[in-house]
């Protein structure tokens, strides 16, 4: 699925406050719902370390997939309600990490190297 597509389809499943009017509501809603699956998401991995050995199981996997799928949920909202093109988004993260690795500055920290 193309996230055009995906982004259409959950246009009706925006249910919350200010939802698609781009308000600070809708705005504040969809980031912090971002930041709570993207917790989920790390929660499943801290189950990996223990409850599992270390090792990712096929239920996990799938408790996994389905975390991921509310991450992407939330940062296509997020990105309607701030009117920015989420492939846009991507492109430029791929430039911003194809541009540090030309110039040698793929590790390190902070957003400008």
């Amino acid at each position: 699925m193309q996230l055009n597509e995906y982004a259409e389809k959950i246009e009706a499943l925006a249910k919350y406050p200010g939802a698609s009017e781009g308000t600070i509501p809708a705005i504040c809603y969809t980031a912090l719902g971002l930041a709570g699956e993207a917790g989920e998401v790390a929660n499943q991995i801290k189950k990996v370390l223990r409850d599992d050995d270390g090792a990712i199981s096929e239920g996990r996997r799938e408790k996994l997939a389905a975390e991921l799928g509310d991450v992407a949920w939330y940062f296509i909202r997020l990105c309607a309600e701030l009117n920015i093109d989420p492939n846009r988004v991507l492109q430029e993260n791929v430039d911003k990490l194809y541009g540090r690795l030309e110039r040698g500055t793929i590790k390190g920290d902070g957003d400008v190297r």
